[in-house]
C-alpha cells in the first residue's frame, strides 16, 4: 500500500484531498505546525521520518498582493519548499504532485495557454510558483506539476465566498470584467488528483509525468461570475442586499492591486483530457455544487 504524505490539509486544495485520496494508501495528512514549508532545511527531516511513496503538495503562498512586499516568504515556500520535497522524492524514487497556477504567464495571449507556452509572470508570487515549477524539474524526480486557475470551494476562502458576504452587506458592487479564467473548484482538482495517482499506482508509467493544466471548461469574467452567483442566490432563496443591476462592470484599471493579474487565465486541459481520458465539466456545474454546499446543506 502506498504512503501518501499531504501538506497544506486545512487549506481548500488539502481538505478535499483527505476525502479523494483516503481509499489510495495510508495518508499521512500534515498542517503548517508539523511541515512548515517557510522552513525548507527542515523539509528532507520530516519526509524521511514518513517515508512517503508519493508526495502532494497543495500547500502555497498564496496571498497574490502581500507577496509584492514580502517575496522571501512567498520564495520560500512556493520555490524552496517544493525545491527540497523533489530532490528528495528523487533520491527515494517517489512521486511529487504539484500544483502550480495560471499567474506563471503574462496573461497577454489571445486563446488559452498550453503546457508549451513561454512563462512570464508578471507578480512576485507568479515568478515563486514559477521558480517552484523550475526546481522541480532540474531535480530528476517522478513528478506531475498541475496548472490550475479560480479555485474555489467550500472549505476555506475563496472569491465565492467573499463576494457572497459582499451581496448581503451592500446594495452596489463593482466588479472587474477583463480578466478572463475558469473558476475550478477544489474537489474536481482533487479527484483528478486520485484519477492520476492511481494511474500511477497501476501503471508506473514514466510518459504520464510532466506538467499539466487542470481547469473546469468554459469561461467568464469576475463579473459573469458574479452575475451567475447572484442568479443562484435568487434560484436557492439566499436572501442578499445587492440588487443584479446594482452589479457594475469595470476595468482593471479601476481596480488597482499591488500585484498585477492575467488578463487571461484560461488553460488549455487537451493534454490531461488525452493523456487520463478525463473530459472537464462546466465551470457552472462546480461553482453551483460549492454553492449548494456552502448555502444549501
Amino acid at each position: 500500500m502506498s504512503r501518501i504524505l499531504i501538506t497544506g490539509i486545512n487549506g481548500q486544495l488539502g481538505f478535499e484531498l483527505r476525502r479523494s485520496l483516503a481509499m489510495l494508501g495510508e495518508c499521512i495528512c500534515l498542517d503548517r505546525q508539523q511541515l512548515d514549508l517557510s522552513r525548507s532545511a527542515d523539509i528532507a527531516a520530516v519526509l524521511e521520518q514518513y517515508q512517503p511513496d508519493i508526495i502532494v503538495n497543495p500547500a502555497a503562498y498564496t496571498a497574490v498582493d502581500k507577496a509584492e512586499s514580502d517575496a522571501a516568504l512567498a520564495h520560500a515556500v512556493n520555490a524552496a519548499a517544493p525545491s527540497a520535497m523533489a530532490y528528495w522524492a528523487a533520491a527515494k524514487n517517489a512521486l511529487l504532485l504539484h500544483y502550480s497556477t495560471d499567474y506563471v504567464f503574462d496573461g497577454d495571449k489571445a486563446t488559452p495557454y498550453t503546457e508549451d507556452d513561454a512563462a512570464n509572470p508578471q507578480s512576485i508570487y507568479g515568478l515563486s510558483k514559477y521558480q517552484g515549477e523550475q526546481a522541480i524539474r532540474a531535480s530528476g524526480a517522478n513528478h506531475i506539476i498541475l496548472r490550475t486557475s479560480w479555485v474555489v470551494g467550500a472549505h476555506g476562502s475563496n472569491f465565492l465566498k467573499t463576494i457572497m458576504r459582499l451581496a448581503r452587506e451592500r446594495d452596489s458592487l463593482n466588479v472587474v470584467a477583463d480578466q478572463i479564467g475558469a473558476p475550478t473548484p477544489a474537489a474536481l482538482i482533487a479527484d483528478v488528483t486520485a484519477h492520476i495517482i492511481k494511474q500511477w499506482q497501476t501503471s508506473q508509467d514514466k510518459q504520464l509525468l510532466g506538467t499539466y493544466h487542470l481547469t473546469s471548461s468554459g469561461s467568464t469574467s469576475w463579473h459573469g461570475y458574479t452575475a451567475y452567483l447572484l442568479a443562484l442566490a435568487e434560484r436557492y432563496g439566499v436572501a442578499l442586499q445587492l440588487k443584479p443591476e446594482n452589479l457594475h462592470a469595470i476595468p482593471s484599471s479601476a481596480y488597482p492591486t499591488p500585484a498585477k493579474r492575467p488578463g487571461n487565465s484560461r488553460l488549455n486541459c487537451s493534454k490531461i483530457e488525452c493523456n487520463f481520458s478525463l473530459t472537464m465539466p462546466a465551470w457552472q456545474d462546480g461553482v453551483e455544487q460549492v454553492f449548494q454546499q456552502i448555502f444549501n446543506s
